[in-house]
């Protein structure tokens, strides 16, 4: 069995790993003169790989447009956090739970992790083709690839097909998203690409921006709608960021106006802080809290206000920013192995599938569990 893997991140390097285990004889295609660009750059974070709460928990994470019903628990269970964190161990990569539950290397890098996994994909056999830009597929017995080589045209058949080019956050890592346009002149339909994981834009006042720009606001539970996330939030030139805004992203987007309202103080009611009259909160959520209302504000109405502070937002910032994209490939696409029922024997992992977590290791695992799956698929086909 011949398998051709395109895309050298997470999903792909992964998926190459496992076809090669059981077997088969692979070759990595990558854009970049390297492998493994975005997982460095995730790196830099110290390498969130996954999280370490309930399992019951953990699989709710997951969102898309028409996914099976239960995949990701029925994905998940044959590829848990803990499969991954044993993997891990497996390259001599020891890992720790902080007490936010994120799993980290303790060496928190993720050279170290990249250089021993790429050493044993040599040893299991696989041949890495880098600077090899995807440029053509023709379905066949076997399957015909096409790439651009410095400027010039290079063929490659294979058995099997294992598509793996992320979405198009961090452009710059490879993951630009201009498969999309090819898969679609096969006839395989593909959502828009969107930015997930980012940052929203709203118009800060500059006396706000003058007290706010830069710092956290902690200890907070935001709304979007019905949807809600705990966490922090950073005030920037341009509008928010942070991990509790990152979860509700979907929310946000299928919103007319994206709008969220922050509470400043969950653990006290609106009549609680009425009652007392007066609070602690930092400067820029100060500032934050009191944009754009009167001096002469009731006790009462500024502890509502505390308790559920509106704010508009404009848009998302550009998908060049994001950690990570929503939209790709439709699942109505794909059967239960992740192969494009249109395309047999040619099989698609990780962010080009349109699916979504936040951030916290959730993105990490299911790219590790995607191309898994589709590992041993494409190997046994």
């Amino acid at each position: 069995m011949k398998i051709a893997v395109i895309g050298g991140g997470p999903a792909g390097l992964r998926a190459a790993e496992v076809a090669a285990a059981a077997g088969a004889e692979v070759t990595l295609f990558d854009t970049k003169p390297s492998v493994g660009r975005k997982l460095l750059v995730a790196g830099r974070g110290g390498l969130n790989l996954t999280h370490g709460e309930d399992f019951s928990r953990f699989v709710t994470r997951y969102s898309g447009p028409g996914q099976p019903d239960r995949f990701w628990e029925n994905l998940l269970a044959s590829f848990t956090p803990a499969d991954l964190r044993e993997w891990a161990a497996g390259l001599g990569i020891e890992t720790f739970e902080q007490r936010t539950g994120r799993v980290y290397p303790k060496e928190m890098k993720a050279a170290p992790l990249l250089r021993r996994w790429v050493e044993r994909l040599r040893g299991l056999g696989v041949t890495f083709e880098m600077k090899h830009r995807w440029t053509g597929l023709k379905p066949g017995t076997p399957h015909e690839l096409e790439f651009a080589v410095d400027e010039e045209r290079r063929t490659f058949t294979a058995d099997a097909v294992i598509l793996a080019l992320g979405g198009a956050s961090w452009p710059l890592t490879g993951s630009d998203g201009s498969w999309a346009t090819l898969l679609e002149s096969l006839g395989i339909g593909v959502n828009p690409l969107v930015p997930a994981n980012c940052g929203w834009e709203t118009p800060w006042p500059a006396e706000v921006l003058a007290i706010a720009e830069g710092q956290p606001l902690k200890n907070l539970v935001i709304r979007a709608g019905d949807h809600e996330a705990a966490g922090e939030l950073m005030v920037t030139a341009y509008g928010l960021e942070g991990g509790a805004l990152y979860q509700l992203g979907a929310t946000l987007r299928a919103m007319p106006q994206p709008r969220i309202h922050i509470d400043f103080k969950p653990t006290f009611t609106a009549e609680e802080l009425a009652r007392k009259g007066s609070w602690k909160l930092s400067p820029a959520a100060e500032a934050i809290l009191r944009c754009g209302v009167p001096s002469s504000i009731s006790p009462q109405d500024l502890a509502a206000r505390a308790k559920a502070c509106p704010v508009d937002f404009t848009g998302p910032r550009p998908i060049a920013e994001a950690i990570s994209s929503a939209g790709g490939v439709r699942w109505d696409e794909l059967d239960a192995n992740l192969m494009l029922k249109k395309l047999p024997g040619v099989f698609v992992a990780g962010e080009m599938i349109d699916w979504e977590a936040p951030t916290g290791g959730y993105l990490m695992q299911g790219c590790f569990a995607t191309g898994t799956m589709v590992g041993i698929a494409a190997a046994w086909k």
